[in-house]
């Protein structure tokens, strides 16, 4: 199946991060997306690095969605809710690493995580990460808590739908 792009333009890295199996993303030289750039938390659901990570993770780099998605978080300090949310996408990517890696326990954990975490902004005014993930954050629990219940879904749910489709290839 094709997955619609975000940044059609930008290239996939040569290689889907494992642990232990390719140079480190980020911290290494050689690694494929040394260096990171920062973005103020007021542009990140719009930023080319939010979106990055949605390419990335619809496409089956979970490592590399995590490491676009973190320097956001870490911009992210003054804005509860954002914070939320992308600790949530993070910790969601991180279990689709752990189902590839065979850990269902790991990434089960992770997306009961992440579940919590979109749960705690649901209740919150979410309009803008509404129109940024295409689905409210209360979806985007429900579907992150399938994924603890039933890993096999992970392999074709579909979780962030309008802007993008996530499968996760295992």
């Amino acid at each position: 199946m094709s997955r619609r792009r975000l940044l059609p333009e930008k290239n996939f890295p040569g290689y889907a991060y494992l642990p232990g199996k390719h140079p480190h993303p980020v911290r290494d030289p050689l690694g494929h997306s040394h260096p990171v750039t920062v973005v103020a938390v007021e542009e990140s659901l719009s930023s080319n690095g939010f979106r990055w990570g949605i390419d990335l993770f619809n496409h089956g780099y979970y490592w590399e969605a995590h490491e676009a998605w973190e320097p956001l978080w870490h911009a992210a300090k003054q804005s509860t809710q954002h914070r939320l949310l992308f600790k949530g996408l993070i910790l969601l990517a991180a279990a689709g690493v752990k189902i590839r890696e065979g850990k269902r326990v790991a990434a089960a954990r992770h997306a009961a995580r992440a579940a919590a975490l979109f749960r705690r902004v649901a209740p919150l005014p979410s309009r803008p990460f509404e129109a940024a993930l295409g689905m409210t954050p209360a979806a985007l629990a429900v579907h992150a808590e399938t994924a603890t219940t039933f890993p096999a879904v992970l392999r074709t749910s579909q979780v962030l739908r309008s802007h993008c489709s996530v499968s996760w290839n295992v």
